[in-house]
């Protein structure tokens, strides 16, 4: 049974796609071999790289002389991993991958899948004592979580290097939901999130010092990066149809 499945450039179909069990090997490159994958570009290395598929994930050899090559995740909002040259076996946990290639100005892209990954419940029946206390306590139903998600949501549609919005953008994305949304409001949100998550201490405990800049910046990367927000929560910046129609 297949581990890992490599969709070529410009894949158009099923038909396309490459399906390695766990253990086989796929090497990359422009010069074309039996039973490779062959990537037509003068900015390539005719043997450019090696994939091998294991049960639930897969390892990356970087057989170019120079370029770093990227593995982003396409989901994650800017998750990605580099892979120098050189570089053998480094392996990619990621369920969906997109393989960059920087290539005599051009950037080219391969996906690979590794659609085998499984969960466990995270329940743990029968143990007994205090529950863990959670890492970040974020209350979905608040005000404050709206904000985030209307900070995260360019980043999270797709784009890992778009600007953070403006605070006046993010009066104007959630005034559907919260129509006396407006700068102070946003602003004392976004306070409370810096404190709520640490970033910051509280006001009461706050020595004098220099002013906190970036808060915004840091919000959203320790959100992205941890899951706080993901893009299943943008729902909470959704209008209800009935007051949209008000």
């Amino acid at each position: 049974m297949y581990s890992v499945i490599v969709v070529p450039p410009c894949g158009t179909g099923s038909d396309d796609q490459i399906k390695l069990s766990a253990g086989e090997r796929l090497t990359f490159g422009r010069s074309e071999t039996g039973n490779g994958l062959a990537i037509a570009h003068a900015g390539v290395s005719r043997i450019a790289g090696e994939i091998t598929a294991h049960r639930a994930f897969w390892i990356l050899s970087n057989l170019s002389q120079e370029q770093t090559y990227v593995v982003e995740n396409p989901e994650g909002a800017g998750e990605h991993i580099k892979v120098a040259p050189g570089r053998l076996d480094a392996p990619v946990s990621f369920e969906f991958s997109r393989v960059v290639l920087p290539a005599a100005g051009d950037l080219l892209s391969f996906d690979v899948w590794a659609p085998r990954h499984t969960y466990r419940s995270a329940d743990r029946p029968g143990l007994s004592g205090a529950t863990t206390a959670q890492a970040f306590a974020l209350d979905r139903t608040k005000r404050y979580f709206a904000v985030l998600a209307a900070l995260c949501e360019p980043r999270l549609r797709g784009e890992p290097h778009a600007p953070l919005p403006t605070v006046d953008q993010l009066v104007e994305r959630l005034r559907h939901t919260w129509p006396a949304a407006n700068r102070s409001s946003v602003y004392w949100n976004i306070d409370y999130l810096a404190v709520k998550l640490r970033l910051r201490p509280a006001p009461d405990t706050a020595e004098p010092g220099p002013r906190l800049y970036g808060k915004k910046e840091s919000l959203v990367s320790l959100a992205l990066r941890f899951d706080l927000v993901r893009e299943d929560d943008l729902v909470v910046l959704a209008a209800v149809p009935s007051e949209v129609a008000r």
